[in-house]
């Protein structure tokens, strides 16, 4: 087994690992390029292999980084299966057309407004392409054993980041390969922790916050603490949230602040149609959360669920404190950028990001401190607060990384670190190989390995 290393490497984004095996290849996640130019620019670069040779796709869970490149798979010619487990397979029949669609309407605005380089803009992938990738998708429930050819199986263990997000443990001719994908807390608000492997031959391990640890402050508190100032002077909270997972986290949140009357009865908008449909199928899969259906119940109704443009445009001609959630969550396209534009320049008014900021983006240049931000080619000033909540965090922090690879009853071969930015990775492999004596490598953008 030959495997190749074609995203999520010395960054977050566009996670892709071919896997060949007797001349039968094998994708696990297929996901888009984000942030920096110099990655988004992978995304239209042809691929280091031919879409038609491709047997199938093992896709540990939903978010865009790890999906959002399948539509352009299936485009160039992709015919196989795309595995995954029932959660994520119902995730993605939002996501990826919603994901086609903005990058339509993005191309549309900037030809409109001429403030593209080229002429005319054009989508990656149109929302027909998106919908098109979904007929591939086969759902394969947790700990089923599957196979794809005599001596080549898997199956999906728990993963805990998101709803149906899926560790890949592959098992080829007597040897186990474990994907880790975005490994989850070992405390999170409503997802249960990821489960552990007995043990492994090979380990392919997340590392975005291989450096860091999050903080220990109570969510709630700090959360009622943010929208009492914003609400003591009159202003508006804007909450740039993933659709899946950190926006039902916030509704969560605000939804047991009101319920114990420690806020206001502040209007609550969630305007992304993405986020609201990840929102309705909470309480599809409510077994699948470690909090009550009368909680995820109770975490819907607390938000007005703006579904039409023009109900979008009128919050921002908002006189009166209102919390507005909008996607996406590091303010790379969507109906946020809009909301951005009118509440940035006014100090009253708050904006608050609740996850990873990768490079290159907006979020993370509002956070590193910027004066001004560039928004559908326009510089837009920046007085509003700037906060940010590392401690909704999906992923696993350096920490609880450790602790989980402190459960394997042995050590793997080797470990390779990918999906976190250089100095992320880096300090998780001399953490690794310090206190566990593991072998550990940080593969470079198209390394190969053979396993």
């Amino acid at each position: 087994m030959e495997i190749q290393f074609i995203g999520a490497t010395g960054t977050v984004t566009g996670s892709k690992y071919l896997l060949t095996h007797q001349h039968r290849k094998y994708l696990v996640d297929c996901g888009l390029f984000q942030g920096l130019k110099v990655l988004r620019l992978r995304n239209w670069n042809p691929l280091p292999f031919n879409s038609k040779e491709i047997a199938h796709v093992i896709l540990t869970h939903a978010h865009i980084d790890h999906s959002g490149f399948l539509p352009l798979l299936v485009k160039e010619g992709f015919s196989g299966r795309i595995f995954s487990t029932e959660e994520t397979n119902r995730l993605c029949q939002i996501l990826l057309p919603d994901a086609g669609h903005l990058q339509e309407e993005d191309a549309l605005f900037a030809n409109r407004h001429k403030f593209s380089k080229h002429h005319p803009a054009l989508p990656l992938y149109t929302e027909e392409d998106a919908r098109e990738s979904l007929k591939f998708f086969k759902s394969i429930e947790w700990n089923r054993l599957m196979a794809l050819e005599k001596d080549v199986s898997f199956q999906f263990l728990r993963a805990g980041h998101i709803l149906g997000a899926s560790m890949i443990e592959l098992h080829i001719q007597g040897q186990k390969i474990l994907f880790s994908g975005d490994l989850g807390r070992l405390h999170n608000l409503m997802m249960p922790p990821p489960v552990t492997p007995e043990a492994v031959d090979y380990l392919i391990l997340e590392s975005t916050y291989g450096d860091r640890t999050h903080p220990k402050e109570d969510p709630l508190s700090t959360m009622k603490e943010m929208i009492l100032r914003v609400f003591g002077r009159g202003g508006t909270m804007l909450i740039p949230a993933f659709a899946v997972g950190r926006a039902q986290e916030i509704l969560y949140l605000i939804s047991r602040l009101k319920k114990e009357k420690s806020i206001p009865d502040i209007p609550v908008y969630l305007n992304s149609p993405m986020a609201i449909e990840a929102t309705r199928v909470t309480e599809e899969f409510a077994h699948e959360y470690s909090i009550t259906l009368e909680e995820i119940q109770q975490m819907k109704s607390v938000a007005r669920f703006v579904t039409s443009v023009e109900e979008s445009k009128r919050l921002n001609e908002l006189s009166s404190p209102s919390i507005i959630i909008s996607a996406s969550g590091m303010m790379t396209g969507g109906r946020v950028l809009h909301h951005l534009k009118s509440l940035a320049p006014d100090p009253k008014n708050m904006i608050l990001f609740v996850g990873f900021q990768s490079a290159g983006t907006r979020g993370e240049a509002l956070i590193k401190g910027a004066d001004h931000v560039k928004v559908h080619g326009i510089q837009i000033p920046v007085r509003a607060e700037i906060q940010t909540m590392e401690t909704l965090s999906a992923h696993a922090d350096a920490d609880e990384i450790m602790a989980w690879l402190g459960k394997f009853s042995k050590a793997p071969k080797k470990v390779f670190i990918t999906h976190g930015e250089p100095l992320a990775s880096e300090a998780l492999r001399k953490r690794i190989q310090e206190e566990l004596r593991w072998n550990c490598h940080i593969p470079d953008y198209l390394e190969k390995f053979t396993l």
